[in-house]
């Protein structure tokens, strides 16, 4: 089975955001680990997601994480990535590491606290102003660690209160993208914690509303695909957060751990008509804590190309015949046909065509830019995840 042309066109559209706090350190709950090479400012974590998408066309934005990427003028960011290639994309809020969020943020009892909270997403949506980001993207850790430490159903209230407010503020043409986490940091319960709850709460809010899906946030078993199908159903997938998990929520490259999960994801994303639809951005959520970052994002993109290519491949028609006459065995061997498929050749001539390298991980390990960044930068401490 070879790729068409014309899913070569298609796969032409793809674009993947990739996320500030990658390329910065992070670690475990236990350490932070340093790696050489670290971006000394949010500049430089720009500078080498553009390396992503000079090596594999497929990363074509880049994601803020504030306030880790505060900076004095996000004009001259803003231009930094454009001369490098690349756009600011999503903004994401942070309301986990501060003392006053301890109980939580916008759910906590103490109306000062709250609006701390909801004015910090205030400040997210200026900066979207400044750097024309469509997406405000909410992640909460806000929950209880015990039973009867909080009332769960007056959080939901103050929770649909504070996106409001928030919501409210948006302007023309951008999006409330709120995520969910079933558990951790709070372990009795999250007041974001499945796809039914974001969808509850976005709905009640606007058509600018909509559920981000974060792979990696889900319990051991979960079929993800039936929850892309239903939310492109419901018209309130908004964006994924694609990553790999064992466990929990491990943040690994994506595909890593389930590459067939990855694929029957992307199998209903197509069918969903959620590919190439600007209204459902895909990003990635990840931390590379023991390998180099941006060969680490590199191989990321790749996964979710080759996946895509896959998807791509399942014969639609067949499919449909094979479902219809209750053929369970014809139907299945349709879609783990296409699966099954290699199509790193026929990417690596696609790529070729296109003037990008044929092994984009190759070229970017003789291109020399680790080596320099690495014997250039000295004491680079930005923040990633678990920072």
């Amino acid at each position: 089975m070879t790729i068409s042309s014309d899913t070569l066109d298609l796969l032409g559209r793809q674009a993947i955001e990739l996320p500030s706090w990658a390329f910065g350190n992070s670690g475990t709950r236990f350490k932070v680990f340093g790696s050489p090479g670290t971006p000394r400012d949010p500049f430089e974590k720009i500078s080498d997601a553009a390396q992503v998408h000079k090596y594999t066309g497929l990363a074509p934005s880049v994601a803020l994480h504030i306030p880790w990427d505060k900076v004095p003028s996000y004009s001259d960011l803003k231009k930094h990535a454009e001369d490098n290639g690349v756009t600011l994309g999503t903004i994401n809020s942070n309301t986990f590491q501060d003392d006053d969020y301890k109980l939580g943020s916008v759910t906590h009892s103490d109306p000062r606290i709250r609006q701390k909270a909801i004015d910090h997403h205030f400040e997210c949506i200026d900066i979207m102003n400044e750097t024309g980001s469509r997406d405000l993207k909410i992640w909460l850790a806000d929950g209880t660690n015990y039973p009867g430490q909080d009332d769960m159903r007056a959080r939901q209230d103050r929770l649909h209160d504070s996106l409001s407010k928030i919501y409210a503020s948006l302007g023309d043409g951008q999006r409330l993208v709120l995520e969910y986490k079933f558990f951790e940091p709070a372990f009795y319960h999250t007041d974001v914690p499945d796809w039914g709850t974001s969808y509850a709460q976005v709905s009640a809010l606007g058509d600018r509303a909509v559920v981000c899906l974060d792979t990696g946030h889900h319990a051991p078993g979960t079929n993800i695909e039936f929850i892309v199908m239903q939310l492109l159903r419901l018209g309130k997938l908004g964006s994924f957060d694609f990553n790999s998990r064992f466990y929990a929520d491990d943040d690994l490259i994506v595909g890593a751990a389930d590459p067939f999960q990855l694929f029957r994801i992307i199998l209903e994303v197509i069918r969903g008509g959620g590919y190439a639809n600007p209204d459902v951005a895909f990003m990635l959520d990840q931390c590379h804590n023991i390998e180099k970052k941006i060969p680490g994002q590199i191989r990321s993109v790749l996964n979710v190309q080759e996946m895509t290519a896959r998807a791509l491949l399942v014969d639609r028609d067949a499919l449909t015949a094979a479902q219809n006459a209750g053929d369970v065995l014809a139907a299945n061997g349709i879609v783990m046909d296409a699966f099954y498929t290699d199509v790193r050749p026929d990417l690596a001539d696609w790529r070729e065509s296109r003037g990008l390298p044929r092994d984009p991980s190759a070229a970017y390990e003789a291109s020399g830019y680790q080596q320099r960044i690495e014997d250039e930068r000295v004491g680079g401490t930005q923040a990633g995840w678990g920072a």
